[in-house]
């Protein structure tokens, strides 16, 4: 579902890294809810700075309403969402898999301390193997706990946790993304549910984002053995010049095209380098890419 409404607006921070922002930028995207992102660089003045406009926050992300009211906060979004939008799905609708996918989303917002210290999100990058210490294993064997009694207990038969994709799942997107980039040990089971975020389409894009937006930021850096991502494998594109596009109009914005990108030797156009490399990260991530790409 969809709304035609006002847009809200996002603060964000680095897409690559900010673990917290993905979250709350699922909760936009992965439940048709419009919303305006406004980046800033992390470890420097541009979120503190950008915050400014969003007192009394002080971390991305922040929500600010249509109407004016400031939500930090991952929580307090999915909840103020929920609330302004109970068509949207953020939240089962059956009382005791809505209880579930609340009882996941507390103890994920509040918890696992040593895999975020450990393993950092980083979406630019796999390793083979990362070392961790018992406090981490101990975290993984928690969240195979939680995510299996989940399945159980609501009987869930999709790939999330309490049927359909909800806010929960939305909650465990960047420990998915940890266990993919530095190749955590868990069971099948927990691994079906990895691969599932891995695939979901909201993921995808932020993470082709989050792939050229910004420099490496060097606090994420590790000096691991790598391997490549495990997620979906992008189509082949490569950057061109702007001769013989398929389209005149960038299929995003719909202005006149200026950079392209060639797939199986065909060259499309675009309004902006970053409408070019977003999709040349992850073509198939982009349903207006993959319209023009098929017609």
């Amino acid at each position: 579902m969809t709304y035609d409404l006002p847009p809200y607006d996002l603060v964000i921070g680095d897409r690559a890294y900010s673990s917290w922002s993905l979250r709350g930028w699922l909760l936009f995207d992965a439940f048709g809810i419009p919303v305006r992102t406004h980046s800033a660089r992390l470890y420097t003045d541009e979120l503190p700075t950008l915050l400014k406009d969003y007192f009394p926050a002080r971390t991305a992300p922040t929500m600010r309403t249509p109407d004016g009211a400031v939500v930090p906060e991952t929580i307090a979004i999915a909840e103020e969402l929920a609330t302004r939008h109970p068509d949207a799905g953020l939240w089962p609708s059956d009382p005791h898999a809505r209880a579930t996918a609340r009882v996941l989303a507390a103890e994920m917002h509040a918890g696992f301390s040593a895999l975020r210290s450990h393993c950092p999100m980083n979406l630019r990058v796999s390793y083979t193997d990362c070392k961790p210490p018992e406090a981490v294993l101990s975290d993984l064997r928690r969240l195979e706990t939680l995510w299996s009694w989940a399945r159980q207990t609501t009987g869930s038969t999709t790939p999330w946790l309490c049927g359909a994709y909800s806010a929960a799942d939305a909650f465990f997107a960047p420990v998915a993304s940890r266990i993919a980039t530095y190749n955590l040990p868990v069971g099948p089971e927990a691994m079906l549910y990895v691969n599932a975020h891995l695939s979901h389409p909201g993921f995808r894009r932020w993470r082709a984002m989050g792939l050229i937006d910004g420099a490496d930021q060097d606090f994420y850096r590790r000096d691991y053995p790598r391997r490549d991502w495990p997620g979906p494998v992008p189509l082949p594109a490569r950057r061109v010049d702007c001769a013989d596009t398929v389209n005149s109009a960038c299929p995003y914005s719909g202005k006149p095209v200026t950079h392209a990108l060639e797939i199986y030797g065909r060259r499309f156009g675009f309004c902006n380098a970053f409408c070019r490399d977003k999709t040349l990260a992850d073509a198939e991530a982009w349903p207006k890419f993959m319209a023009l790409y098929h017609s």
